[in-house]
């Protein structure tokens, strides 16, 4: 009688995966960044870098993957959001004055983490991570072997109003004393308003619930919306990168997963840039893909991390 088939046990994406090590770094400044480590390094080194008002716990699942494939696996919350504290007094404000802030707190970190081990050294970025990885390039960060970019902010959907008249409101409300206080509401008091959320970062019922489920129980890595602060510094830095920036100094190779069904940031200024970058490689999704790539339905999910894995196993070989 043949023996039953292995199957391998689900990922409890509830759970902090067994051998992570969950601790701080500090900036210059001393302020201190949460910051989680998973995987033996046997294939190299991956930083990963969340979005906004991602908190670690959202991406245990990818990192839980990236590990198992042998890469020593290191993500953390920015400086005002998840773990990291806040900068503000309203604990749900995902607030920033400056996101040169956050650069120079990239920078050194990646420091820090390069100097960790040997091997492939790969950046990751997803969304607002990957607006600020391609920046952080653009003004000097070292070149990694490779780059990932998953739904980058290189440009933000404004609808309904236009991006020239979003920026000009941005600028009025900090003007007014308001750059601090947050720019929008985020009802999901309804099971309609969290379906609408939900569908904007995700066709997953499952995975947008355990976002709730991890808020719920972490109240201290919960946020909200951002800051009128925010939103000016994002329209205004996602403009300079496309205008000002120097992308012919991101000469390495670079994968960028985007979807045209993206509500949150503009896939047409993602495909002009990608189109000026040296060595970069574009995929688009369709309808079937909402802004979250990497915590979609099992059919994108799985697509998305395999292109990942071959783009790796390429161009930046054990």
């Amino acid at each position: 009688m043949d023996s039953p088939a292995f199957v391998a046990p689900a990922f409890d994406r509830r759970a902090w995966p067994e051998g992570g090590r969950l601790d701080y770094w500090h900036a210059g400044d001393g302020w201190p960044l949460r910051r989680y480590r998973l995987g033996p390094g046997t294939r190299g080194r991956m930083l990963v870098l969340g979005g906004r008002g991602d908190m670690i716990e959202k991406y245990l699942e990818v990192i839980h993957h990236w590990a198992g494939r042998g890469w020593a696996v290191t993500s953390f919350d920015w400086r005002g959001q998840g773990g990291s504290g806040r900068l503000t007094d309203d604990p749900l404000c995902g607030h920033i004055a400056d996101f040169g802030q956050w650069i120079a707190d990239l920078k050194a970190l990646a420091t820090d983490w390069r100097a960790e081990g040997a091997g492939p050294a790969v950046l990751l970025g997803h969304s607002m991570g990957g607006h600020l990885l391609l920046r952080a390039l653009a003004e000097g960060l070292p070149l990694p072997d490779a780059a990932v970019a998953v739904a980058p902010m290189l440009g933000l959907r404004s609808w309904p109003l236009p991006l020239r008249l979003a920026e000009g409101m941005a600028g009025l409300m900090c003007r007014l004393g308001r750059g601090t206080r947050q720019a929008w509401t985020q009802k999901e008091t309804s099971e309609r308003q969290r379906r609408i959320r939900q569908l904007r970062l995700t066709h997953d019922p499952e995975r947008y619930a355990d976002e709730l489920w991890w808020r719920d129980h972490s109240r201290d890595v919960a946020i909200g919306p951002p800051s009128w602060d925010w939103v000016r510094e994002a329209l205004a830095s996602t403009r300079a990168l496309e205008e000002k920036g120097d992308l012919a100094r991101i000469a390495m190779p670079l994968l960028i997963l985007a979807t045209q069904a993206d509500e949150l940031v503009s896939t047409a200024a993602i495909r002009r840039i990608a189109a000026r970058l040296p060595d970069a490689r574009l995929h688009v999704y369709g309808k079937e893909a909402a802004h979250e790539i990497l915590r979609e339905l099992d059919p994108v999910r799985l697509d998305a991390l395999a292109r990942i894995d071959a783009f790796l196993d390429e161009v930046a070989p054990r």
